[in-house]
């Protein structure tokens, strides 16, 4: 009886009692309806019934041209937003990490577009690209730059651009906070070394500071591709995936096939292909993690 009772209050047996509340939770919120996503692929679920239909979704998805194209969008569109996202980024931290009057003001002022809901600055966004009433369609105007009112967001081309650089609006201040806490990081040892043999700010940034934060650059690049692939609201509330598709991502139209058009089943199985995805981004990114780990604790 006293093994018994021992055995019970062991360390082990308290840890799993412990975790054991995570772990339903998880089940219940994330494991189930992952499942059921699953399942559901593999039917013609919709507001009219369902029927097992096997691999029919994915045949028809992927060879479908329409879907190839949202998927090669879906890629260009991530690749230029979060190339721009590193690049003013790094920029935007390197200035705020100079030694400039009013730094901590600048500081705080890079926050707003992180901190203001994703819904609210869509919004003001919305107004700048308005054709008649919008700012930059009004200083175009007045520049001459503009024979007259243009809407942004009513062309395929300007649509698609002026979504990235919403996204890059929204994600910039999170990679530049990220990327001065890494120049933070760098010793001061080494810049007074260099700057006594005679190295220029140049040589300095080249040399000393991009390689002392590559570990933090890549990283970024890894976590901000994974949510910017994942990203839905500024798409949505700018353009709907509009016009005429030319900003309709995986997420996007995983959205419109489910939830628009309530063919649960199709819907279903893009959401298999954008958790697969997904996936291989994140087994990416702990690799890389891993083994930048491992660098910096053998070096």
């Amino acid at each position: 009886m006293n093994t018994r009772f021992k055995s019970f209050n062991s360390p082990t047996v308290l840890a799993y009692a412990l975790i054991a509340p995570a772990a339903i939770y998880i089940l219940a919120i994330v494991a189930w309806p992952l499942v059921e996503t699953i399942r559901l692929s593999f039917t013609n679920s919709s507001l009219a019934g369902e029927d097992y239909i096997g691999l029919e979704n994915y045949e028809k998805m992927l060879g479908s041209k329409k879907f190839n194209k949202i998927v090669i969008r879906t890629f260009i569109w991530m690749f230029l937003s979060v190339s721009l996202k590193l690049i003013v980024g790094l920029i935007g931290a390197v200035l705020l990490n100079a030694k400039l009057p009013g730094r901590g003001m600048f500081r705080v002022l890079i926050m707003p577009p992180w901190v203001v809901p994703i819904a609210i600055g869509m919004l003001g966004w919305l107004w700048l690209y308005n054709g008649y009433f919008g700012i930059i369609a009004g200083v175009g105007m007045k520049t001459g730059i503009l024979d007259g009112p243009f809407g942004f967001l009513a062309y395929k081309q300007s649509a698609f651009i002026s979504t990235i650089i919403a996204d890059v609006w929204v994600g910039t201040p999170m990679v530049t906070i990220f990327f001065l806490a890494a120049m933070q990081g760098v010793p001061k040892d080494l810049y007074e070394a260099a700057y006594c043999d005679g190295a220029s700010r140049w040589h300095r940034f080249f040399k000393i500071t991009l390689p002392q934060i590559t570990p933090v650059i890549i990283t970024m690049a890894l976590l901000s591709a994974i949510w910017t692939f994942n990203s839905f609201e500024i798409i949505w509330i700018l353009t709907e995936g509009g016009p005429r598709g030319a900003t309709t991502t995986l997420i996007i139209d995983t959205y419109k096939m489910a939830l628009g058009n309530y063919k649960f089943g199709k819907g279903a199985a893009r959401a298999v292909v954008v958790m697969i995805l997904l996936t291989i981004f994140a087994a990416f990114y702990m690799a890389i993690l891993l083994k930048i780990n491992k660098k910096v604790s053998s070096g």
